[in-house]
């Protein structure tokens, strides 16, 4: 590239970046009222970036204080510990990975406790025997056999019945004489 061709094209670009704002300059001032509804809006905005978002019950890390705590051992050396506050069904804090979630109870027609976290797609189960974690995001478990100390303990062994301890026994008159099989007579 030549000189001359370098100069004109350092020319052009200077001259493309000095019209816009010669052409600012050369517009009339505005009025005070619209310059004032500019400045004012982007407060507004600035005030809305700066505002705390909502609440989010399921993201955010839910209190404790004053729940019933139950630590569940699952398969696997997984651990889950579960806060109930005796004042809302509707709800438990579910500890999983260091992290505190919020479920919210779903019903069911088995029977079942079932809670959900949909922010996290966290799924709760529990039946008398054990209780299960699931990913709903993942469609798969994160922990299985998850059990408490109550859970834990083995089942007590039914108490017989009455009747079955009671064994009939065999009465001299009735039994068969011994070597024969068969009942003596009596000889006259």
């Amino acid at each position: 590239m030549s000189i001359s061709k370098l100069i004109a094209a350092t020319l052009a670009l200077a001259l493309a970046s000095a019209v816009p704002a010669m052409s600012a300059a050369a517009e009339p001032a505005k009025p005070k009222a619209e310059a004032k509804k500019k400045s004012s809006k982007s407060k507004e905005s600035k005030a809305k970036a700066a505002a705390p978002k909502e609440a989010d019950p399921e993201a955010d890390e839910p209190d404790i204080a004053g729940t019933a705590v139950t630590d569940f051992h699952c398969e696997l050396g997984n651990k889950v510990t579960v806060y109930q506050n005796a004042t809302d069904d509707g709800h438990i804090a579910l500890r999983w990975k260091k992290r505190l979630h919020r479920l919210t109870r779903v019903a069911t027609t088995t029977g079942a406790q079932r809670f959900e976290n949909k922010a996290f797609g966290l799924i709760w189960i529990g039946i008398p025997a054990k209780a299960m974690l699931l990913d709903s995001k993942q469609n798969r478990q994160l922990a299985n056999e998850c059990k408490n100390d109550e859970q834990n303990k083995p089942a007590p062994l039914p108490a017989p019945a009455a009747e079955a301890q009671a064994v009939p026994t065999a009465t001299p008159a009735t039994a068969p004489a011994a070597g024969h099989g068969v009942a003596a007579t009596p000889q006259g």
